[in-house]
């Protein structure tokens, strides 16, 4: 096979043999740990009720059923030029047997037992991987042939020829569009939501989705060589390298192993007693190292499934506490992976309202995402969408139709002929803000426009924050979008740098040269980020909403729509691990005194062992703290500041035609000699009156007295509180302003500039107060 492509039925057909791999070991540590504990508790029983011989012949057979395969893991392990603990247990299962301590040989092979297990739980990845990725992919297209259009195997189709892909078609090869206009949505390659669309003779990748009608496509490489099947290669190869990290134990047996072997061997030099040596193997035994590790790491486990967070093993727990250096795709990892609409721009003698309610009521029957994004909004405002009859819509182009007698259209116009001069205006805006206009036309001449974008998750700034307390040094976002919007996120982030316009390849290189320098942690939510996850030594996936492909690939899935979680991963992971270190520290510090008094005769193998146990349990017991609640990412909460916190929410998209209606204003001001921006003044000030300061005045008295118990105390808070009195005290200012133009007949030029200025700066501050709440209170609730 060319080392350059791979087939998806090269890829499918190899699954039955992972499968079966996986299976063999999935079920041989099980099936000792269920043989061991059985044999404990059967020679329990038997002593219970005074059969002490039986009891010993059981111990002693669990003891021995234990030795044969661990032996072959030691076995396996000086093959491959490492000692680690097993060596120990094998030793002191051998010991406990020569001396007859038959129940300490048993404890012990339940101990390696379960030790073996967890650890083969916490190391497995899933073989499954890039299933979802070979099964998105089509098996077939549809060529045109001189007897017309045949379906036929993909691997038939070769360079040149010509197909047809129909509506919501994946594109099978990479190919050149043949027909007019082509809308894809390329979210399965790049993660951006938007649709993109291609004039003939423009180039399209496999994979993409024909989000518009059906065209032509003329194959520009075959199956094997195209970007598809380049991703499920790159994600199968990077999936091979990632391999699971080393035991937490077998790190510190690479001293802890020799000193247990020279104590024993020291103390029958001695003393010429073999029962020292056997004694000091028993108390050596690695019961802790076994136990601790795992214990912590499954507890860290189980706590994080509490919170919505699928860890698929120890080894991407133990991983994940030693991450230094965080990967971000933005959309729906940043960003929230649903544009919304940023602002409504209206031409003189139109208003916000009426530009947005028109454009939603087209819209309304589009499947297009920015379309359901215009229709929110309206929804959201409370816009009641007149009737729309004769709705067509030109894939690409936007909707049109017939509302109130006239024809209207939403969607791109061409602004470089003869467009109107505050056009120029929003074309400037959108592309300083990184926002997609979408235009409304109504009978041949533009009403308005409707910018949208993708906002920052208002969860993602104090994720980051928590996260660099935790221990991640350096922050970095991947990203297939355009330059301009990624450098802005990433400023707004406070990223320590970023690379947009990346191919999934570039993304996997990029990942690849970051873990030359550390642990590294790679967070999407798309099929194009399935190889970057793999290749990463933690992939993280946004599971809730992202693609399966990408969850397969990832160690840890979070199956909410909260990027927050991420942080309390990390702080699980770190405080996990720390727990384990402290642990398996504490309990072979306690060993190693134990083995000076066996090695001096003061401990029998039989006191021995009891000690030993007595050992475990106190490290179990420490390891056992890592199911706790750590209240260090995200302060707790009372039930009525939850409440308060969803209220005050829900207010601020309510809101939002407030802060529209305070700029529209300022910009009437700013527009000339215009007759009703008196007017306009005047209803934003009713605006503010009525709705937004009754808003602040019961933040200011009900969320932030609610908030400060959770926070700390009313410090936490003041900065806000000051947010409120500055736009209070604007307010005022321009109620000033108004009473001074009534006393006079009209606003003077003397006023002008201070009451723009005003406006302007008001709505500056409600922009950065909304976002300051939404950041630092908002994503306190779930």
């Amino acid at each position: 096979m060319d080392s350059r492509g791979v087939s998806m039925n090269d890829f499918a057909a190899a699954q039955p043999i992972r499968r079966s791999t996986a299976a063999v070991s999935a079920h041989l540590e099980p099936f000792l740990l269920a043989v061991t504990a059985a044999a404990l508790m059967a020679g329990g029983v038997a002593w219970a009720v005074g059969a002490d011989s039986l009891a010993n012949l059981v111990w002693g057979l669990g003891t021995v059923f234990a030795i044969v395969p661990a032996v072959v893991w030691v076995v396996v392990a000086l093959r491959r030029g490492r000692a680690g603990v097993d060596l120990i247990a094998v030793l002191a299962l051998g010991g406990t047997l020569a001396v007859r301590e038959y129940l300490a040989g048993a404890l012990i092979a339940l101990m390696l037992a379960t030790g073996r297990a967890l650890e083969a739980a916490a190391g497995r990845r899933a073989s499954h991987d890039m299933r979802a990725l070979v099964e998105r992919a089509p098996r077939t297209a549809r060529r045109f042939t001189d007897a017309g259009v045949r379906t036929v195997p993909l691997a038939e189709v070769e360079v040149g020829d010509l197909l047809v892909v129909a509506p919501g078609e994946v594109v099978p090869v990479d190919g050149r569009v043949e027909s007019p206009i082509a809308v894809f949505d390329e979210s399965a390659l790049t993660g951006e939501a938007p649709h993109v669309e291609r004039a003939k003779d423009e180039t399209v990748r496999s994979g993409v989705i024909n989000a518009g009608g059906a065209f032509d496509l003329r194959a520009t490489a075959t199956e094997r060589d195209s970007t598809y099947a380049e991703i499920v290669r790159l994600a199968r190869q990077a999936g091979a390298e990632s391999a699971p990290v080393v035991r937490l134990a077998d790190r510190y047996a690479a001293w802890f192993l020799p000193l247990s072997l020279a104590v024993a061997g020291l103390a029958w030099l001695l003393s010429g007693s073999a029962v020292r040596a056997v004694a000091v193997l028993v108390v050596a035994t690695p019961c802790p190292l076994l136990l601790a590790a795992p214990v912590a790491i499954v507890s860290g486990l189980s706590r994080a499934s509490r919170l919505g967070m699928v860890i698929r093993g120890g080894g991407a727990l133990e991983n994940l506490g030693r991450a230094r250096t965080l990967l971000l795709d933005k959309t729906g990892t940043l960003t929230g992976g649903r544009p919304r609409v940023l602002d409504v721009a209206a031409a003189p003698g139109w208003k916000p309202t009426q530009v947005l309610r028109l454009a939603a009521a087209l819209d309304q029957y589009s499947p297009h995402v920015l379309a359901h994004a215009i229709v929110d909004a309206a929804r959201e405002r409370g816009l009641e969408l007149p009737a729309v009859s004769n709705v067509t819509e030109d894939p690409g182009r936007g909707a049109s139709g017939t509302v109130d007698g006239r024809r209207a259209a939403i969607g791109r116009i061409d602004t470089a002929g003869a467009a109107p001069s505050w056009a120029g205006g929003v074309e400037n805006r959108a592309l300083l803000d990184g926002a997609a206009v979408a235009w409304l036309t109504v009978d041949g001449h533009v009403a308005g426009a409707v910018l949208l974008r993708d906002p920052i998750r208002s969860d993602a700034p104090r994720t980051l924050r928590h996260l660099r307390t935790a221990g991640i040094q350096r922050i970095m976002m991947l990203t297939g979008d355009r330059t301009e919007p990624a450098h802005e996120v990433a400023a707004v982030l406070g990223l320590d740098g970023v690379r947009a316009e990346l191919s999934p390849a570039d993304k996997v290189a990029a990942v690849r040269a970051e873990r030359d320098r550390a642990v590294s942690l790679m967070v999407g939510d798309g099929v194009n980020d399935a190889p970057a996850l793999a290749a990463a030594d933690i992939g993280v996936a946004m599971g809730a909403r992202g693609s399966t492909a990408s969850s397969e690939a990832a160690d840890i899935v979070l199956t909410t729509d909260r990027v927050d979680r991420l942080a309390d991963a990390v702080a699980i992971a770190e405080r996990s691990r720390r727990i384990a270190v402290q642990s398996a520290l504490g309990g072979m510090l306690l060993s190693l005194a134990a083995m000076a008094a066996a090695a001096f005769g003061l401990l029998p193998p039989a006191a021995g062992a009891l000690l030993q146990e007595g050992i475990d349990v106190a490290v179990i017991l420490n390891a056992l703290r890592a199911l706790r609640v750590d209240q260090t990412v995200r302060p707790a909460l009372a039930p009525a500041a939850e409440a308060l916190i969803h209220r005050f929410a829900a207010e601020h998209d309510d809101l939002q035609d407030v802060l529209d209606a305070v700029r529209a204003a300022a910009d009437r001001l700013s527009a000339g000699d215009d007759p009703q921006a008196l007017a306009a003044v005047e209803e934003t000030h009713r605006l503010l009156t009525e709705r937004l300061l009754p808003h602040e005045y019961a933040e200011e008295h009900q969320l932030y007295p609610a908030l400060a118990p959770a926070l700390g105390g009313p410090e936490a808070t003041a900065t806000m509180s000051r947010a409120h009195a500055e736009i209070e005290r604007l307010s005022r200012r321009v109620a000033t302003h108004l009473r001074l133009a009534h006393a006079r007949g009209g606003l003077d030029a003397g006023q002008l500039d201070d009451l723009r200025s005003c406006l302007y700066g008001l709505h500056t501050v409600l922009r950065l107060h909304f976002s300051q709440e939404e950041e630092s209170y908002f994503s306190l609730a779930p």
